[in-house]
């Protein structure tokens, strides 16, 4: 099984942005941890804080790998050509979120890439990604 994660804007500063909010593990310690976790499993992974680049990752590994796990951060509330793209692939995706984007501010409760994922995992930490993860495996 080939798996990808895919990170959007500001992720990359996990563990040292607002650790309230996203706690204090680095994503690269965490993806360890994960992927000698994952039997049978490989996991790419791939961040970028441009729109674009998530974009044309998501054409580039859309038709070959079994899951797409994606967290685009802000671009989840305001980008409707992220939302295009992953309508636009064959790859399964599905949406994270380390917080839960529903108990934050009003303006992130609306995500428009749901509706072309196969489901949300919203509120659990860096265990939403393990989750994502869980559901690939055992589909």
């Amino acid at each position: 099984m080939k798996i990808i994660i895919i990170n959007g804007p500001n992720l990359n500063l996990l563990g040292v942005r607002e650790k309230s909010i996203y706690g204090e593990q680095h994503f690269e310690s965490f993806l360890e941890s994960l992927r000698s976790s994952a039997v049978d499993t490989t996991i790419d992974y791939f961040q970028s804080n441009v729109e674009g680049e998530l974009i044309n990752k998501l054409h580039d590994t859309g038709f070959e790998y079994d899951g797409i796990i994606l967290n685009a951060g802000g671009y989840t509330h305001t980008s409707v050509a992220l939302s295009d793209a992953i309508a636009a692939i064959k790859t399964p995706v599905i949406e994270v979120h380390i917080s839960n984007i529903h108990a934050r501010e009003s303006y992130r409760h609306e995500s428009l890439i749901s509706k072309s994922c196969i489901g949300m995992i919203a509120g659990f930490g860096l265990a939403s990604y393990s989750l994502a993860l869980h559901h690939f495996q055992s589909s």
